[in-house]
């Protein structure tokens, strides 16, 4: 009989149980299993490869695919350090992850996530669109090159769920007359406009010149394929509206908003207005801003949600009376939760309908105030077909990791993972010479005549053994920004930890070895006692 193990690889796959069932069945099965695991099967066989790289498979396996709330930390310098970019991720139970996001370097700026993609600026002359769970990216050619003053947030990137084309979008500062295009242009007429696939960019005019600052500071969201943002408005009540464009039609609308104005506090500062998504819809988010910080929120936050997009219809959804000092965005919301960002460098979870408030994090040293949030899914969504299109550059320069600005971090990464395995290496060495002793120590009691030290000696025994904690595999990725900050803690504790075990040890060692030397001694003596006496009566 042929064995197992001796069968051709094909053999073994048609003989499989699984493959007996009916390809529809096969396909079920698969579409309730994560990402994680199906990049595993997808390699299993050609039957797998075949089901799971399908395109309608990787559609259906997107529509049930869970949220979960991504956390974004830029790029920045603290104190003259410089801090990388990083995310955290946050699933349908709130638990956080721990690993760092490979496909995000640590020069990147988020500006845009879709159906499990991330649209990555990168300060080269690039951007990047990467796949969250495979790892799988491409770098495309900047609409324009070596602009002073272009920022990510002028950036944005959805795909339209009728043509299924994704599509970037670039606000393009007009220019002044006489001066190059810089970050002082205040108003934008052209929208660029990239297909993934294409060729090259395009461009799209505005029906009219719109507020480029007022862009940045409120942002802009991607719903269903509609890009919304704010523009200015003297006139309207709120003294601004809201700017849609229709990724399949590339068409532009207006919206109004409420026609009811929010009451402002007198102690309060100018009135600030967000654009965020809740739950795939349009929402404008506003509060009063502080005088003396006018970044940071005061007083209430109010919250309007867009009910009917044909008849300009809003009601107010939610009102937070005791608000947070900063709202993340384009996305605050994840499940039934909001979520807020305060000046102590924490970060809360609040019930949106009622008052319950959890903190989530401290992403201490952080600046309070530049972090993002966004709604992303893992997806199979595969980028391999756009490879081809003209703008697709490689990168010829060094890049990420490789820049000599972060030879200090990966240093500083190296010698925790150091001083984690010396420490292991000590708990080792120290429990390794604590059994040498305690044998040493055991062959030593025989020779103790007295019964109660030799019994008390021998309770003793145990106490010269370290009570180390059990060691932990390292983790093979890197982590992120709060479980490396957690970590760095859990090894300072560690080694705090050994050095007061290792001290009792020590000194449970020094008693043992007194006790047993006081015990020989008292023989010592009893023996020269008895010898004189032998001795006299001799």
């Amino acid at each position: 009989m042929v064995s197992e193990e001796t069968k051709p690889k094909s053999q073994r796959n048609e003989e499989c149980i699984i493959n007996c069932l009916p390809g529809d069945l096969i396909e079920q099965i698969f579409l309730r299993l994560p990402v994680r695991n199906l990049l595993r099967c997808v390699g299993v066989c050609k039957q797998w490869h075949k089901i799971i790289r399908d395109p309608q498979f990787v559609s259906s396996h997107l529509q049930d695919a869970p949220n979960c709330a991504l956390l974004f930390f830029p790029q920045e310098s603290i104190s003259g350090k410089p801090y990388p970019a990083d995310a955290i991720m946050i699933d349908e139970s709130w638990a956080q992850s721990s690993c760092a996001v490979p496909v995000i370097g640590p020069d990147d700026f988020l500006c845009g996530s879709c159906n499990g993609l991330l649209c990555l600026y990168t300060k080269t002359s690039t951007i990047k669109i990467a796949n969250l769970a495979t790892g799988e990216y491409l770098h495309l050619e900047k609409p324009v090159k070596n602009v002073s003053g272009d920022h990510f947030l002028f950036y944005s990137f959805g795909c339209h769920p009728l043509s299924k084309q994704y599509k970037i979008t670039h606000f393009l500062g007009d220019c002044v007359e006489g001066l190059p295009r810089a970050h002082k242009n205040t108003r934008f007429s052209v929208i660029q406009v990239y297909t993934l696939g294409d060729e090259k960019w395009r461009e799209i005019r505005t029906p009219e010149a719109l507020s480029l600052n007022c862009l940045k500071t409120s942002g802009a969201i991607n719903v269903d394929g509609i890009m919304y943002w704010l523009t200015e408005d003297i006139l309207a009540s709120w003294q601004h509206a809201v700017m849609t464009f229709d990724l399949n039609e590339e068409s532009f609308a207006r919206i109004e908003l409420p026609a009811s104005i929010p009451e402002d506090c007198a102690d309060g500062g100018p009135r600030q207005y967000w654009v965020r998504e809740i739950d795939r819809k349009l929402c404008i988010a506003t509060a009063q801003t502080r005088r003396d910080r006018p970044r940071e929120i005061f007083g209430k936050l109010q919250i309007w949600t867009l009910d009917n997009k044909a008849e300009q219809r809003w009601s107010q959804k939610y009102s937070i009376q005791y608000s947070p000092d900063y709202i993340p965005g384009p996305n605050l919301v994840h499940g039934d939760k909001i979520i807020l960002q305060s000046c102590n460098y924490n970060l809360y979870s609040r019930e949106l309908l009622g008052d319950k408030m959890a903190k989530l994090l401290d992403f201490c040293p952080r600046k309070p105030g530049n972090m993002q949030s966004y709604i992303c899914v893992k997806s199979l969504v595969r980028l391999d077909v756009y490879k081809k299109a003209g703008i697709v550059r490689r990168s010829k320069q060094r890049e990420g990791w490789e820049l000599k600005k972060w030879k200090v971090w990966k240093q500083e990464l190296s010698k925790t993972e150091k001083m984690w395995s010396d420490t292991y290496q000590d708990e080792h060495d120290g429990t390794a010479c604590a059994h040498r002793n305690g044998i040493a120590i055991n062959a030593l009691l025989p020779r103790i005549l007295d019964g109660e030290i030799r019994q008390e000696i021998g309770m003793k025994i145990s106490q010269i053994f370290p009570n180390f904690p059990d060691q932990q595999s390292r983790p093979l990725r890197r982590l992120n920004c709060v479980a490396l900050k957690q970590d760095r803690e859990n090894l300072l504790a560690r080694m705090k930890n050994w050095n007061s075990i290792t001290k009792a040890t020590r000194q449970a060692a020094g008693i043992i070895m007194s006790m047993m030397s006081s015990a020989v001694e008292a023989q010592v003596k009893t023996f020269g006692l008895i010898y004189s006496c032998f001795s006299s009566l001799l």
